[in-house]
């Protein structure tokens, strides 16, 4: 399932940017236990997702590629290890690569595109949940819906905390009874920036009711 670049509009000086190519954005943090979660969310979410899925999955190099080739056999939407400079279209997962942090940027010309750096760990992780999730601050354009699932320790708490205040549309942890490890859920649950604590099974169910309709 290739990936289908637009073409970028060309930015005009001293006219508005152009609408954004989608309305509604899904950003997933997880680690331990995580691929299990992954193909459990991914391959439930409908083909014709009308938005964009960031994934950062704690995992050394080397490793993301196959797991991103393996959850695209499994699934409806087309799931790819990101590359940097890559369009973010709708319909598509971006899993980051292990060994890279992973940001999403909007261009000069309006368009959002993956953004990979090899700046130092985060809370000792490269990539880092809250470096991606920190990366969606500014797009209060769009519906920014934020899912924390199982992992050990607190990485991507502290940004979904910030996404919540800045206007995020839902910010989901995964229930502890189906977390493999309860780390990185329960580190936002008690910075009290969670509006969705849900069971593994009912996540993307929950997320393609908000999002279709």
């Amino acid at each position: 399932m290739p990936i289908q670049k637009e073409d970028a509009v060309p930015g005009i000086p001293g006219r508005a940017r152009p609408a954004p190519p989608f309305q509604n954005l899904i950003a997933i943090g997880t680690s331990t236990g995580g691929p299990r979660a992954l193909h459990a969310v991914l391959t439930a979410l409908p083909g014709n997702l009308n938005a964009p899925v960031l994934v950062v999955q704690h995992m050394p190099p080397k490793f993301t590629k196959s797991l991103a080739e393996r959850l695209n056999a499994n699934s409806a939407i087309t799931v790819v290890e990101a590359a940097d400079g890559m369009t973010v279209e709708k319909g598509t997962a971006y899993i980051a690569p292990g060994g890279q942090h992973m940001l999403m940027i909007r261009d000069d010309k309006g368009q959002y595109r993956i953004k990979l750096t090899l700046d130092d760990p985060v809370s000792g992780h490269r990539p880092s949940v809250n470096v991606m999730f920190e990366s969606l601050l500014s797009f209060t354009e769009l519906k920014r819906y934020v899912v924390l699932m199982t992992g050990m320790g607190s990485d991507g708490a502290k940004g979904m905390q910030a996404l919540a205040l800045s206007g995020a549309a839902a910010t989901i942890a995964e229930a502890e009874e189906t977390c493999v490890v309860y780390g990185m859920p329960r580190a936002a649950v008690q910075l009290e920036c969670v509006t969705h604590i849900l069971p593994l099974h009912e996540i993307p169910g929950k997320l393609s009711v908000m999002i279709q309709g």
